[in-house]
Formats: structure tokens, sequence, C-alpha cells
């Protein structure tokens, strides 16, 4: 049902303020205003940023309140980014059924990628050789999406249970309308699509995803105070246990770490520092986790594999994937919560910085890193085939190496890895039952991954500058990260023991809610 709105009479369109949003505009003078004689920051579709309409959700939306609604949200972006819409987002109701239904028809098959991807997450200890990494991903979020921006036919899709009735969350709408603003001002699909690493790709999503989380945030921040917002009535149901919280929480960090990233530039040059960093992103997570400039170490690789190993080459970038510093300390805080591994303290996930900051990716072990390359491996095909990888990661100092060297081993460790001499190990059984070699070497720390001890010197034989250290250097903290930072204790236990695991309900309730609702949108 539509209620009357108050028919608005002549006034000047609203003013861009320094920050880049238009000027805070008295409710009363708007209540009062006319249609602009041209088309104003801040109005859209007849209506102001910050205009009452007459909308009631609580028997669903008729298309005269979705039209208003939308209207009026298009408006209250362009307030808070500063940037005038170029005409009109379509704004499209489906079921849930249609969803699944396009999402299967708009799946393809890649055996090549997919084998060649399930090296990546297997190498994360997030996916074990049992799951196939596409599936997962999916599933992760199949029946989470709420909506999302199609850049490729300009619109917004909304997923209901109830499309005859449908209902729009506020920060779902506008979330999505500053994608379709970023649309329409740069190449949405070509930016998004344009990144051959999972650490790039995370990277520039940082800047996309931070954007439009950015602008959700202040747009919550005025309801109930500058703004009267559209109630959105509550379905009554819980957050289900997402299946797997390791891809979540790394689907998520652009979600999490983009906002204070774009607020970060707009402390250096305002919204012109975004459109830049939208047009030539960050390369790596690790600049969006600690807010620098600093660009990855190049990695020089060579593939000495025999009898028979090979790369995908016609995967990622030269056959490699760059997981980086974001995905690294997932796996670590991951193995921690899931095999109870003594890396981080898993409570440190929410130990955030700022208000813009949903959860924490910042841990010794993964900090201070200079760059990786994952280099997954085959070894025949079909159903006969042995897959392997090398993962060589660089660092910003050899303590920093010397430290993931050592927390790395800690994973291995809470797999009952024993120990087959020169820096090899063999995890016995499980999803991760295989033969490790770690190579540490300066700054330098390789992995190498086969499924038996004597197919590692097949898959990357030892040569000359592959090191060998199994420990820290003298000087160097190569303990493991524990719950009070300071390494290993002095009766050998490293402080991180199961009464440390205490706070978690709640933090993975919160990853449920937030992860659920938020990181689908992206993933389709």
């Amino acid at each position: 049902m539509v209620l009357a709105t108050v028919a608005p009479a002549a006034a000047a369109p609203a003013t861009v303020a320094s920050d880049g949003a238009a000027a805070v505009d008295d409710p009363e003078v708007v209540q009062q205003r006319a249609d602009p004689s041209e088309d104003a920051i801040g109005w859209e579709g007849g209506y102001w940023h910050n205009e009452s309409i007459g909308v009631d959700q609580s028997d669903g939306l008729s298309d005269a309140e979705l039209d208003a609604y939308v209207a009026r949200a298009m408006a209250r972006v362009e307030y808070l980014r500063g940037e005038e819409f170029d005409e009109e987002v379509p704004v499209e109701v489906i079921s849930r059924d249609e969803f699944q239904r396009q999402r299967e028809q708009n799946t393809t098959s890649n055996a090549s990628y997919d084998a060649w991807n399930d090296q990546v997450w297997e190498a994360l200890f997030v996916i074990g050789e049992s799951q196939e990494a596409n599936e997962q991903l999916r599933s992760a979020t199949g029946q989470s999406t709420a909506g999302f921006y199609v850049p490729a036919e300009d619109h917004i899709r909304i997923i209901t249970d109830s499309p005859e009735n449908p209902t729009l969350d506020n920060t779902t709408l506008v979330h999505e309308l500053t994608h379709a603003l970023q649309d329409q001002s740069g190449d949405l699909g070509e930016q998004i699509t344009a990144t051959e690493t999972q650490d790039a790709g995370l990277a520039t999503d940082g800047v996309v995803e931070g954007e439009a989380n950015y602008i959700e945030q202040r747009y919550v921040d005025r309801c109930g105070v500058e703004w009267e917002c559209v109630e959105t009535p509550s379905t009554g149901e819980q957050p289900q246990q997402p299946p797997n919280l390791g891809i979540l929480l790394t689907l998520l960090h652009p979600y999490s770490d983009g906002p204070v990233y774009i607020d970060w530039l707009r402390e250096r040059g305002g919204w012109d520092a975004v459109d830049a960093a939208f047009e030539d992103p960050p390369e790596s997570t690790e600049q969006i986790i600690h807010l620098t400039d600093d660009e990855p170490v190049p990695i020089e690789y060579e593939d000495r594999a025999r009898d028979g190993w090979e790369t995908f080459p016609d995967q990622g970038e030269g056959g490699s994937d760059t997981v980086g510093e974001a995905s690294m300390y997932v796996m670590f805080w991951y193995q921690a919560r899931t095999a109870r591994a003594q890396t981080i303290p898993p409570q440190t996930l929410a130990q955030t910085s700022s208000p813009l900051d949903t959860y924490n990716y910042d841990a010794e072990p993964s900090a201070g890193w200079g760059n990786d390359r994952l280099f997954p491996y085959r070894k025949g095909s079909g159903e006969n085939a042995r897959h392997g990888y090398v993962w060589v990661t660089e660092w910003d100092s050899e303590r920093d190496a010397a430290q993931f060297h050592n927390t790395y081993r800690a994973i291995l460790d809470a797999h009952d890895a024993r120990s087959e001499g020169d820096n090899t190990y063999v995890v016995p059984d499980g999803e991760f039952a295989d033969a490790f070699r770690i190579d540490r070497d300066g700054t330098r720390v390789t992995i190498v991954n086969a499924p038996t001890a004597d197919a590692l010197g097949d898959l990357r034989p030892v040569a000359d500058g592959d090191g060998g250290s199994s420990g820290a250097t003298d000087g160097d903290d190569g303990g493991a990260t524990t719950a009070d930072g300071d390494g290993d204790d002095e009766d050998g236990s490293t402080g991180l023991e199961a009464p440390g695991f205490g706070p978690l309900p709640a933090v993975l309730a919160l990853i449920a809610a937030v992860a659920l609702a938020a990181v689908a949108r992206r993933l389709d």
C-alpha cells in the first residue's frame, strides 16, 4: 500500500559538502521542495535524499512502493558519494528457486581449472582432498544471497522466498546501488574480472566492496538520526551455520578491511583518491590490511619437475596463484579453529581497531608478507591423476620467514605429521594426508607437497639455494604465535590450549550473520 507523501515546493538543489556528501539540509525545508529544474546530487526520480516516503513493507512491496524506495535510495547514495547517477537502475525481484536455476545455467565446467584451484585451497588447509573447491565455494553461499548487481545487464536482482510479496533490506539496496554507480562512472565488470590471482582479486574487491560497505555504513549511521528509513520486517529466521568458515572468512576480507582502506584513501585525497584506486587497484591484500602502497616483491620461479610432473600453464598467472596475506591469515585462523593448531589465538579475529572494520586479518605469522606464488602440479590424467604443489613465499625479513615457517609447522603438528628427515614431514591420514618438504633460505620459505615423500624429489628436486633450515636462525623468534604473542612458554606449550577457544561461539555467530548476507553478493 502506498501512503500519502508531502508535495514539495520550489527550492535550490542540495549543495555538496567538503567531505564529498551533499550538505545536510533542514528536513523542514526539504519537505517543501519542488523537483529541481535539472538533475541534482541528492535527488532522483522525484525524491530528495532526506524526504519522507510512504512505504510499508509489512505486507510486501507494491510496484509503486518499490519505485519510491529505489528512487530515494539512489538519491541517498548520490548524497553520500557526492556523485550523480547517469541513468535509472532497474531492480528486478526473482524467487530463490529462479535464482538457483539461473545459477546452474550459468555454471560452466572446466576440469583443468577445478583441479588447479583444488590444490590452491588444499594448500591453505581450508578444503580437503575429498572435497571440490568450486562446489564448496558455491555451497557456502548458495542459500544466502539477498541481492546482487549485474554489470553486464546494468540492473540489480533481489532474491526473495516470496516474490509475490517481496521485501528489501535497506543496506542491501544501498550496497548494490553503490555498485551500479561504480559501473556507471567506471567499468565495474572489467575491474572485477581483470585479475588472475586470488590475492589480486581480493585486493581489487577491497576497493569495490570497500566503497560499497563504506557508503552502506554511512547510510546506517544516519538512519533514525537524520533520516527516516524504511523498516524491514523480521523473518524470524536464525543465521545458518556456514558450511566452511575458512571460505567465508577469506571472501569476507574485502567487506571487512575494504571500508577502512577507503576511509584511508579519502583522508589522503578525497573521493578522487578512491576513483584512482578503482582505476588502478592495489595489487595485494597486504596493502588493504596495512594501509600501505608497498608492492609485492617479484618472485622468479624455475620449474625443475621431472618424471611426468607438470604445472597448469593455462591457469592463473603462468600456472601459479598468489594467495596473499589475507588468505594466509585465514589458514592460520581456520586451523586453530578446526584442528586446534598452535598458530594464532582465534579470538583475535574480533579484535579490530576501527569501527569500520569487522574482522582483524593482521597476525604476526602472516604479517611481513612480501609475496608468494603457488604452483599446483599434476601427474597423469583422469582418475589416475596425482596432484601436488610448490608454494614459494617471500618475506620482509628473515625473522618474518622464520615465524611463518614455524607457525606453518604447527599446522602439520596438529595433523600428527611425522618427520621423515631433511625437512620432510608426512601427514599419515585425514583430509590433508600428504608429504611436505619445507625449505627455508633467508627471507624465502618454499613448501613442496606431493602424495608421498619419494615424489617430493621428483616434483621439486632440491637445488643449491633451496636452503633447508628447519628452525629459527639465531636471534629469530621462530616460535608459533601464542595467546600472549611471546612464542613458546617455558614449559614447552604455546599458551593456546583448549580454554582459549571460549569466546568463539559469539564470533562464529557474527561471521554467520554477516558473511552469509554479504559475501554471496559478489560470488555471483
